[in-house]
């Protein structure tokens, strides 16, 4: 099959991991940069130019689309589907997993377990600080990623005068609250086409509460719960995602969905875990493109 991966970055790892695992299985893959792709509609069909050249010979796309490149990225994966193109992740998928709120909102309604979310458009914000207490919150801004954009506000005055100042800012955030028994651990899980395929538990580094990798954290590999899996694989199907990385916390009551991620980082979790989740990528191709 021809395969195309969307990425920007060709010598990251999750890149060069992904076209070795292709080429490992005699594909043709290769990877485009999606800030050098043209769409058009010409004659009523969907036309999408690389370099001027027209892209008309795929059978199949891994987009690797980066937060800052959401709009762009995601409307050239919908391009490609309505080309035919089989897309490792839909356009829909990424959008909706990309806005933090519209997943929260996605995943209640399946009645997938999450924390207490609040969208930061409140009027009244002084009172909706005081739902969550005397505790800490997590203020989060809506499209961020690798552990950017997300803020511990230990204390009511320093939560409100944070709000305060991205309201001014129009910048769009959610209000969470803080899972103080996970001891800024979480369990990042790889699914692909519906199967578990890696598991690990990040741990932060001292005097931080994010557990990115990016962050300086630490990881391990880590035997899932049953309810850790059954949440996951409910959380993927809910978002329909067939490839994504699902994080959760653990607190006292259960497993709570933190994120799910359309476009997961591949290094530390290949890493850690010894498992080869690009192989399980292009599996998944090969079983829907025939």
């Amino acid at each position: 099959m021809n395969i195309a991966i969307l990425s920007r970055g060709e010598n990251l790892y999750s890149t060069q991991s992904l076209l070795k695992a292709g080429r490992a299985r005699n594909h043709a893959i290769e990877v485009l940069d999606p800030s050098l792709c043209a769409m058009a509609i010409e004659e009523g069909n969907p036309v999408v130019y690389y370099c001027n050249e027209p892209v008309d010979d795929l059978h199949a796309v891994i987009p690797r689309i980066g937060a800052s490149n959401t709009y762009f990225g995601s409307s050239l994966v919908r391009h490609f589907q309505s080309m035919g193109v089989f897309c490792a992740v839909s356009a829909e998928a990424i959008l909706q997993s990309r806005n933090k709120w519209t997943s929260f909102q996605i995943l209640a309604a399946a009645n997938i377990p999450v924390p207490k979310t609040v969208l930061g458009n409140a009027h009244d914000i002084a009172n909706v600080l005081k739902g969550f207490g005397d505790n800490p919150v997590i203020i989060k801004v809506l499209q961020g990623t690798h552990g950017h954009g997300v803020i511990l506000a230990e204390t009511y005055r320093s939560a409100l005068s944070t709000i305060e100042t991205l309201k001014a800012t129009k910048v769009r955030f959610v209000i969470q609250e803080y899972i103080a028994e996970s001891n800024g651990a979480d369990i990042r899980i790889i699914i692909v086409d519906g199967v578990i395929v890696a598991a690990m538990k990040r741990q932060s580094k001292e005097g931080e509460f994010r557990s990115n990798l990016h962050r300086g954290g630490s990881s391990e590999i880590i035997k899932l719960s049953f309810d850790e899996e059954r949440i996951a694989l409910r959380a993927a199907r809910a978002l329909r995602l067939g490839v994504c990385g699902v994080d959760i916390l653990q607190s006292n009551r259960g497993p709570l969905v933190l994120e799910v991620n359309s476009t997961p980082g591949l290094e530390g979790i290949e890493t850690v875990t010894g498992k080869n989740i690009s192989r399980s990528v292009i599996g998944y191709i090969e079983r829907n493109k025939r």
